[in-house]
């Protein structure tokens, strides 16, 4: 792979980048933190300028996304395993490896503040060794990455094989290959998609996404302050889409927070009600529905023991998952997760599928959401809820349903995204959901 345009050439002290990227990549593999939480809580990265910053969090999320690589590229150069004490020495040359292999980075600099990065972080003995590992990897780096299987080897082998048996090895590894790729940012947008693509120098996704080819501080975007558009992939618009029109229904968008749904749903006129179990993240829909000027009511409540005073005639359920679907964007989660999390999750699901059934209204929608690849928690979960539930049979989704994006309707008629559709573009989020409807009384 050729290195990426991505470096930091404003940094007052290029060691400090280094620095905060290797405190926040140990956060995420040694302590198991969040790739956000983990960025939030590193004093190092706080202290960053804005150029800094981005430099740091690419590091981090380059070494995350190509870890098998680096590794295995680590390995070569270094048979023994290090001591205990000299754990650090690896995160220490995981981020070497990826400003070496994978940013336009000079390869002086790269080996040069490793090794400083080596003695800063109190890795003095071992400073020879990484200058040694550096320099090897400048003259051999290269064609040993040619002979690597990068979709195979940066993917934990319990989420490809899963993909493999849910959609085959070709589209399996697809997948794998677009994790690898920086994503571009998708807007959702209230009206007018054609303006605001011309002025934001982006590219419009059916008919309420406007699509930048790179992120960047959406703050300084115009729209921002006035309100104009949210930061929402294009899967999940469209599938808050397939609820058709909403105007004057009542809706409740369960598991709300950040509240993307939340906006679609305020924004084509449904009069909403979002509910979340934590006051803090609700906080985050509150401040967006101020800054769009949209309007909704907000209950911190557990969805699995809340009542509304009355049934909705749309109920919208984005159940916690295992993210996967998300990998592009949160590449912490492939190292984050494991199969004993999707079963525990798959219960947590069944059961705010049974609590969503029973505020939605006769004749009403439920649309079951998640961000996930895996089948346990999109399919399976629906089969699972539709044979315990006579009340609710599937609503199969059609082309027309999804701007005719045949790709994302499953043979069963539910809505299915891959991160590999689209990927001449960027790709998307993998992204499941099922219309499921209540019988009439």
């Amino acid at each position: 792979m050729p290195k990426t345009s991505t470096t930091n050439n404003s940094d007052t002290d290029p060691l400090m980048s280094r620095l905060a990227a290797f405190e926040v990549l140990s956060d995420v593999l040694r302590r198991g933190r969040a790739l956000d939480d983990a960025l939030a809580a590193s004093r190092a990265y706080g202290a960053l300028d804005p150029a800094g910053k981005g430099f740091a969090a690419y590091l981090v999320r380059t070494a995350l996304r190509r870890l098998g690589q680096i590794d295995a590229l680590i390995q070569h150069c270094v048979r023994d395993p290090l001591p205990r004490k000299a754990k650090p020495v690896y995160d220490v040359l995981r981020v070497g490896v990826a400003q070496l292999m994978f940013s336009a980075t000079a390869d002086h600099a790269a080996v040069t503040t490793t090794v400083d990065l080596c003695r800063t972080v109190n890795q003095i003995p071992f400073a020879k060794l990484v200058n040694a590992v550096m320099r090897r990897l400048q003259r051999e780096g290269t064609g040993l990455l040619k002979s690597q299987d990068e979709a195979l080897i940066n993917t934990p082998l319990w989420l490809m094989e899963s993909w493999i048996n849910a959609y085959g090895a070709d589209t399996a590894a697809a997948i794998a290959r677009q994790h690898l790729e920086t994503p571009p940012l998708d807007l959702s947008v209230k009206s007018d998609t054609d303006m605001w693509a011309d002025k934001l120098g982006g590219n419009k996704l059916f008919e309420f996404t406007v699509r930048l080819a790179e992120a960047t501080d959406v703050t300084q975007l115009d729209g921002f302050e006035e309100g104009a558009w949210w930061v929402q992939d294009a899967a999940a618009r469209l599938a808050v889409g397939l609820l058709g029109d909403v105007k004057g229904k009542r809706a409740l968008d369960l598991c709300a927070a950040p509240g993307g749904k939340t906006l679609d749903l305020c924004a084509a006129g449904a009069d909403v009600t979002a509910v979340d179990i934590s006051e803090k993240r609700l906080q985050r829909v509150s401040e967006n529905l101020n800054r769009t000027g949209l309007n909704a009511r907000t209950v911190c409540a557990d969805v699995k023991t809340f009542t509304p005073d009355t049934p909705a005639e749309i109920v919208v359920l984005d159940a916690p998952c295992s993210s996967t679907g998300t990998l592009r964007r949160h590449p912490d989660v492939a190292h984050l997760k494991s199969p004993e999390d999707i079963e525990k999750l798959s219960g947590v699901q069944g059961a705010l599928l049974d609590a969503a059934a029973n505020m939605t209204a006769p004749g009403g929608t439920l649309l079951y959401v998640t961000c996930s690849l895996q089948p346990e928690e999109g399919e399976g979960a629906v089969e699972k809820f539709l044979a315990r539930t006579a009340a609710f049979k599937r609503d199969p989704v059609t082309a027309k349903d999804v701007s005719g994006f045949t790709d994302a309707v499953s043979p069963a008629g539910d809505f299915r995204t891959l991160p590999s559709h689209m990927s001449d573009t960027g790709g998307m989020d993998g992204f499941y959901a099922a219309r499921l409807v209540r019988a009439p009384v």
